[in-house]
């Protein structure tokens, strides 16, 4: 399973062309696609096991499943600074930006930093890398000081002016999750929300609202009340 030609053949004979569609329907780039559901991809994963050496083939053949097979086979311990930037500026499509930021970029020494400098980047989905750290961070990161995410709301409320869709997305998931972390963070989170109201920009609205609409939710509020005890 170490043969990049060979697993290419495998994504090939999994591929359903009628799923093209499906994916062009929920925003995915399918200009270089076989059309595979992830959950197919994903179980090749595992079968391949952790490959550094297969992972970076896998991501330079430029295939989109062939791209996020490359996510779920990288060791993060192995990714440097450098892939992140170059597998970043790559990014077409948001799936394959959150399966890299989700299984291999916020699990390396590198994932601060690249949220504050993505952050302040103008492609769409480099931008969007710096987002989703943050919210992947807040989910997975569990012995992350509330420090680091007290320090992220502040961005999204500097950026939340940006109305491009995987962009706009990414602030409300990663507001979201920090808002959901503990109960201090969910009161910074519920600032940072009316904070953006105050702006006066109806195209910040939604982010601020949509993330007000889930913090206040009775099923959040009770995890939350639960973290005070």
């Amino acid at each position: 399973m170490n043969d990049l030609e060979f697993i290419l053949s495998e994504l090939k004979a999994i591929s359903e062309p009628g799923y093209l569609n499906k994916m062009a329907h929920f925003g995915i780039d399918i200009s270089k696609a076989y059309g595979i559901r992830v959950p197919h991809i994903r179980k090749l994963g595992k079968q391949i096991g952790k490959n550094q050496e297969l992972s970076l083939l896998l991501w330079g053949t430029g295939f989109h499943e062939a791209r996020l097979l490359a996510t779920f086979i990288g060791d993060f311990k192995q990714v440097t600074e450098a892939q992140i930037n170059a597998w970043t500026n790559d990014f077409s499509s948001w799936d394959i930006c959150d399966q890299a930021c989700g299984n291999l970029f916020v699990k390396t020494p590198y994932f601060k930093s690249k949220v504050l400098e993505f952050t302040q980047a103008e492609p769409e989905f480099v931008k969007r890398t710096g987002f989703v750290l943050m919210a992947e961070a807040a989910v997975h990161l569990k012995k992350e000081t509330d420090e680091t995410f007290l320090s992220f709301l502040p961005i999204i409320d500097r950026e939340a002016y940006d109305n491009r869709n995987f962009v706009k997305k990414a602030m409300n998931w990663a507001l979201r999750q920090i808002g959901k972390r503990n109960a201090l963070l969910h009161g910074h989170a519920i600032e940072t929300a009316y904070n953006i109201l105050a702006q006066n920009n109806k195209k910040a609205n939604w982010i601020a609202l949509d993330a007000l609409r889930e913090l206040n939710s009775d099923g959040v509020l009770a995890k939350i009340n639960k973290t005070k005890a």
